[in-house]
């Protein structure tokens, strides 16, 4: 064989967190041959030779980043970090894993006010929505948990990813609006979708084939 004739390798980037454990099996289940034990490791760059991939482990944020700068060819990421990061990446799969749906939230009884606050870790998201729905809202970046805002008077509402609604209840809040559904892509460099799209097309129709048939 010549080295023309090698299989292209690839780089992957992974989330850490919500979507990491779900998104390992997901990859098995796509016939890709990556170990379980994928997601004790404490390694950053983990290659797996005889697939000839390479797996470059992020946080859910730095996924688009590492994409679109070419750093990795494909990454797996939630819609809402593409949503908020405005990368400028290929967008290949709805993987359909890691359902949640992206909310504006707060107490029961919240009256709208003259000057309203809305704290978010989603403060792009967050103000298109309110833009589009002509509303001004004042909105506060928060890094934390953003279910404290309203209990403390910080802000009116919140805008957050909501899964089954527990932490929202455990804290007296309700969900009072609806903004998007979200769920896991897969995406691409726009430069490796070109220059590797033999490689870049065969880990799709993998991810394609172990994606839950309705």
């Amino acid at each position: 064989m010549s080295y023309s004739d090698q299989p292209q390798k690839l780089t992957i980037a992974m989330p850490k967190g919500r979507i990491f454990e779900e998104s390992v099996h997901f990859l098995q289940q796509a016939g890709l041959q990556v170990t379980s034990d994928l997601k004790e490791s404490r390694k950053l760059i983990i290659p797996v030779e005889n697939a000839h991939l390479e797996f470059i482990l992020a946080k859910p944020t730095d996924v688009p980043t590492y994409v679109e700068y070419g750093v990795a060819d494909v990454g797996v990421v939630g819609k809402d970090v593409l949503l908020e990061e405005e990368r400028d990446v290929y967008e290949l799969l709805n993987l359909q894993i890691g359902y949640c749906r992206m909310t504006v939230a707060g107490l029961p009884d919240w009256k709208p006010t003259e000057a309203p606050r809305v704290a978010t870790k989603y403060p792009r998201i967050a103000s298109r929505y309110f833009r589009e729905q002509g509303q001004q809202v004042e909105v506060i970046k928060l890094n934390g948990s953003v279910e404290l805002a309203p209990l403390i008077g910080l802000a009116d509402r919140i805008v957050d990813i909501v899964s089954t609604g527990q932490t929202l209840r455990e804290n007296g809040l309700v969900e009072l609006e609806h903004i998007c559904e979200i769920t896991t892509r897969l995406i691409a460099n726009r430069a490796s979708y070109r220059m590797k799209s033999e490689a870049v097309d065969d880990i799709a129709n993998k991810f394609l084939q172990a994606i839950p048939k309705e």
